[in-house]
């Protein structure tokens, strides 16, 4: 397995956690490192659907954080990656404390990717578990020209 330069991580956690999406949950990547990313989400009740728990919608979301961003320390520079496909099991609701995300790769292949990743509350208990086909394509724009464009300069080095 590769070594992530910190560097790159903390560079990365930078840019993802100053996104307006994540802002806005609000969620907030704690650590990246080779194939693994953790969330963190404070429960708010702007995150509530009409019957005082958590929105399933707010699980989703950041369960594929959580993989997305664990990719980010593994895909080759110059290569671009979405989601194409995420399953969600919502196990148990929420209405108050911390959410905690753990993604994981699974499987890094040549186009297709796989993740998994689990969602618990503060006492550790399950609440969601996630799958995650993560696409790997030229067609769409590399992560470190997306990060310069948005204004955020060249990364550090991926690797050490």
């Amino acid at each position: 397995m590769k070594k992530i330069n910190p560097e790159y991580a903390q560079a990365i956690m930078k840019v993802a956690n100053t996104g307006p999406y994540l802002r806005l949950l609000p969620m907030k990547i704690i650590e990246l490192d080779y194939g693994y990313c953790k969330v963190e989400t404070e429960i708010t009740d702007k995150l509530y659907n009409p019957f005082g728990s958590v929105h399933g919608g707010v699980f989703s979301s950041v369960l594929d954080t959580a993989t997305f961003w664990a990719f980010a320390c593994c895909i080759e520079d110059g290569q671009g990656f979405t989601t194409i496909d995420l399953q969600v099991s919502h196990l148990a609701g929420i209405k108050e404390g911390k959410i905690i995300a753990e993604g994981k790769q699974v499987k890094i292949g040549r186009t297709i990717c796989l993740a998994e990743s689990t969602l618990k509350d503060e006492k550790g208990k399950l609440l969601a578990h996630g799958t995650s086909k993560i696409l790997i394509t030229n067609a769409l724009q590399p992560l470190e020209q997306a990060v310069a464009k948005a204004g955020f300069g060249m990364l550090p080095p991926k690797f050490l």
